[in-house]
């Protein structure tokens, strides 16, 4: 690599992002400080203002600049669903589908014993709280369909299901436009059980 502290030092902080090895930052840094100059600065300017003004959302845990989110604000929604994600990510591309109009409550992770990620750690306390607040009837889990989300969707949906909470969990199956011999023995698995 060139000389250069500062470069190495950009190469490392574009490590930090999830998928991103040392020939990927690498490539990154060389073309932003040799072709894109203005860009370098635009996307250090967009870093420096969300981490200042990004916040949690005081009523779902999303993320947002201001102390509620817009989802939170809008009385139009069904108040009586609430969906449960493990991450604003989640949260958004369940909200691009349009399908969707009740409230969202966001973990901010999933339970990983191994990983020391109890309850109080992904705000368990505070999703029976806005669960049980009287007027929710459904609650849907919407955990990723990992070994860590199944367990999640289990703990939650056994305790809003002994407050008399209606509680279901997204479905799961084979793709739409996807081949059988191509689909892995699980996803077909589950498809199987949870015909309709």
């Amino acid at each position: 690599m060139a000389d250069s502290s500062s470069l190495e030092a950009l190469v490392e902080a574009l490590r930090r992002l999830p998928g991103v090895g040392v020939k990927s930052a690498s490539r990154m840094a060389f073309h932003l400080l040799q072709h894109d100059r203005d860009g370098t600065r635009v996307l250090s300017r967009a870093l420096q203002q969300a981490a200042d003004q990004v916040r949690h959302c005081e009523r779902c845990n999303t993320f947002t600049e201001d102390p509620v989110c817009r989802v939170c604000l809008d009385p139009r929604r069904d108040a009586t669903k609430l969906c449960v994600v493990e991450t604003p990510a989640d949260q958004a591309a369940l909200e691009r589908t349009g399908a969707f109009r009740g409230y969202y409550f966001v973990l901010m992770g999933k339970l990983s014993p191994l990983d020391g990620i109890g309850p109080n750690d992904i705000g368990l306390k505070r999703l029976f709280d806005r669960a049980l607040d009287g007027t929710v009837t459904e609650v849907i889990l919407a955990t990723n369909f990992t070994a860590e989300g199944e367990a999640t969707a289990h703990v939650i949906g056994d305790a809003l299901k002994q407050r008399g909470l209606t509680v279901t969990r997204l479905a799961r199956g084979v793709p739409a436009g996807s081949e059988l011999e191509y689909v892995d023995l699980g996803t077909i698995a589950h498809a199987l059980v949870d015909r309709r």
